[in-house]
């Protein structure tokens, strides 16, 4: 697969859509200053190359009732592809990702209660066939970051 080149004008849509996944055609376009045409056939293009791969609403996990948070590290014992797998079925777990080093997988679990969040880790996380240890660290306080897309400046030229 060729690398998709993406140039001045993609990265500012993409920029705009990482602000407001909702935006218009129309709107998008006036806002990069391209003509609605182009604007479509551009972020088709960005869709179909899979530089864009979707587009979600971010939702607060209190107003979801999901309280409590925590960072689940595991070690496995056998592959860790199969554990992984079987760990993003489970309910609360909302990201697995596979690391290097001496972390195998990291996920992110969130529940309404401390109960539930319990239960979780210790009975389903770390009972799961292939699973040789976790830890855990609850989170007290998030903070988002800079997504890439929204600092054109750091972006390679391609």
């Amino acid at each position: 697969m060729t690398k998709p080149r993406i140039d001045e004008i993609d990265r500012r849509i993409i920029s705009e859509l990482g602000r407001d996944a909702r935006l218009s055609i129309r709107a998008l376009a006036e806002l990069v200053h391209i003509s609605r045409t182009s604007a479509h056939i551009r972020l088709q293009r960005l869709l179909d190359e899979g530089v864009i791969t979707g587009f979600a609403a971010i939702v607060n996990r209190e107003a979801l009732g999901l309280a409590i948070s925590a960072i689940v590290i595991v070690k496995v014992e056998s592959d860790w592809s199969t554990v992984s797998e079987a760990l993003a079925t489970l309910p609360f777990v909302e990201k697995v990702q596979a690391l290097a080093g001496d972390i195998d997988i990291l996920l992110t679990v969130s529940a309404p209660d401390h109960d539930t969040l319990s239960e979780t880790i210790l009975r389903k996380i770390r009972s799961m066939p292939g699973v040789a240890s976790t830890r855990s660290y609850v989170i007290l306080e998030e903070r988002e970051g800079t997504a890439p897309e929204q600092v054109l400046d750091i972006w390679h030229k391609t």
